[in-house]
């Protein structure tokens, strides 16, 4: 996880954010590239024949507003022992996000973030969402993997490797498998193949699924939760419901790593 994106406004969230993405890249050895983001095609207008046009002046005014806080970033990123680069978009977030993370090892969002869920299904790089009440730093010590023998699951694993070497318990949690899927003790021999050590935990289901990962998440004290993001026929579960949404809106949450 050398390439690193952070995703970068002006939200209260933004400073958490940031010190979770400067830690990993310090942890990583690797490189911050930051993106700001000024959606243009939220200042088009109507007029009064059902035309559309471009409000200029406004477009300039937010331009001019993201090109000095891109500036501020860079500024305060030069006082920063990181390399790092600031990005400048002009797309709907998750669009801008998904081009510039073609070559990202892993993008950085914030618990609460509307479209989190969105970016996990149709970007490519993993998502680490973090909470703004919750400071993350790398390594983590104890990491949950949730596993339920997916192809979603299996990407969210293999892309969180290099977190997962770097910590010093890794537990991987089941509630019960799919017919026919990857079973629990195949992801245990995978993660040992890459120098990881993990305990299997199988949890017997009091309440919803969420509520028994969420339940031994928090007696394990992991601060990081890696889990796979699904999409295609189940992408209004995801979006509308189901254990991904439950743990992105989850208060006193762990950190979260998603992949598709």
């Amino acid at each position: 996880m050398r390439s690193i994106l952070l995703y970068a406004d002006r939200s209260e969230a933004m400073t958490a954010r940031l010190e979770a993405a400067l830690s990993l890249a310090r942890t990583m050895e690797g490189h911050l590239s930051v993106l700001v983001d000024t959606p243009i095609a939220r200042f088009m207008a109507m007029d009064s024949m059902g035309g559309s046009y471009l409000a200029a002046d406004a477009v300039r005014d937010a331009v001019d507003r993201d090109d000095s806080y891109a500036e501020e970033l860079a500024a305060h990123l030069r006082r920063e022992d990181v390399t790092f680069d600031v990005l400048r978009g002009e797309e709907e977030p998750v669009d801008a996000l998904s081009e510039a993370s073609r070559l990202a090892d892993v993008v950085v969002l914030s618990r609460g973030c509307e479209f989190a869920g969105q970016l996990a299904v149709a970007g490519t790089a993993p998502i680490l969402i973090v909470s703004d009440d919750q400071r993350l730093t790398t390594p983590v010590d104890i990491v949950a993997v949730a596993w339920d023998g997916s192809y979603e699951a299996a990407a969210a694993l293999r892309k969180a490797v290099p977190l997962l070497k770097l910590a010093n318990q890794v537990f991987v949690l089941t509630v019960g498998e799919k017919v026919g899927a990857f079973p629990a003790i195949d992801a245990v021999q995978y993660l040992s193949r890459h120098g990881v050590k993990a305990e299997l935990q199988p949890l017997a289901r009091t309440g919803s699924v969420e509520e028994t990962l969420a339940a031994a998440v928090a007696r394990l004290q992991a601060g990081l939760l890696v889990m796979g993001a699904f999409g295609h026929s189940r992408l209004r579960e995801f979006l509308m419901g189901g254990v991904t949404k439950y743990f992105l809106e989850l208060e006193n949450g762990p950190a979260l790593l998603l992949a598709h």
